[in-house]
């Protein structure tokens, strides 16, 4: 009969031997990727003024589309944190539709919300422009699949947040607006930060619902595929290889906004 110790130490030998090809899962498509594109290929790829410019239209259009439903959406994430009301369970649940339909169905769906015919389509079309094949579309494409991880980080940050607090400030004679400023987002921003990041993130590289809705102007999800599909594998590695290595960039970066300092125990 083994020992607990020893027990204890297989356990955790499985565990380590699980989770290493879990995460060789993970890191190995990617390594292939980068072993098999050259300097010269992903050198002459950056110099690439349709790369360029589908880069810097899919960090710009994700980002813009970030910071204007993160207005919407963190108001909606304090409610669902801080109010019962009738119906929150199915909004709750509503919330993350976009996340496991398919994002073909996604875009189907958005475009009839947005075309020439709907209220929105025809607000466009008042003021001069067609949202499909527009960046504006392309927005809400990416927007329509990523924004319930935004929803979800906030309202978990917020539900974080004692409620003493908040009780404590509003008897100091604090309005709701100057609670919700001074003590609920302050506490919760971790949260947020964390939601947004992931908001973005998934926004950048939406593919299926943004097809549907403007395959030009071209991000560069969609030129990945038209080069894989157009000249083949060869061809889209390198333009892989360098989104990948920027959405890489810009993840380790707004990550680090929010990893708690270290704390030692001793």
């Amino acid at each position: 009969m083994l020992k607990s110790g020893n027990n204890i130490s297989i356990f955790y030998i499985l565990i380590v031997f699980a989770g290493g090809f879990a995460l060789m899962f993970i890191i190995a498509p990617l390594l292939n990727l980068f072993l098999q594109s050259t300097s010269s290929s992903l050198f002459e790829t950056l110099s690439d003024k349709e790369v360029q410019n589908s880069i810097g239209l899919t960090i710009g259009i994700s980002f813009a589309g970030t910071l204007f439903f993160a207005i919407l959406a963190i108001p909606l994430a304090l409610l669902l944190a801080r109010k019962d009301f009738f119906g929150k369970k199915l909004i709750t649940a509503l919330i993350d539709l976009p996340i496991v339909i398919p994002h073909s169905a996604a875009g189907i769906a958005l475009l009839g919300f947005i075309s020439r015919d709907s209220l929105l389509g025809k607000t466009a079309g008042f003021f001069g422009f067609d949202l499909i094949g527009h960046p504006v579309g392309i927005a809400l494409a990416m927007a329509f699949v990523s924004v319930p991880f935004l929803i979800n980080a906030a309202r978990d940050g917020f539900l974080s947040v004692p409620k003493r607090y908040e009780f404590a400030a509003q008897n100091l004679g604090a309005s709701p607006g100057r609670v919700f400023l001074s003590i609920s987002l302050p506490l919760a921003w971790r949260h947020i930060v964390s939601g947004l990041v992931m908001m973005f993130g998934r926004g950048m590289s939406e593919f299926g619902a943004v097809i549907i809705i403007a395959y030009h102007p071209m991000i560069t999800p969609v030129l990945i595929y038209e080069r894989f599909t157009q000249f083949g594998l060869k061809y889209a590695q390198p333009v892989s290889v360098i989104f990948i290595a920027i959405c890489l960039l810009f993840f380790v970066l707004f990550r680090m906004l929010t990893l708690k300092p270290f704390k030692s125990n001793d």
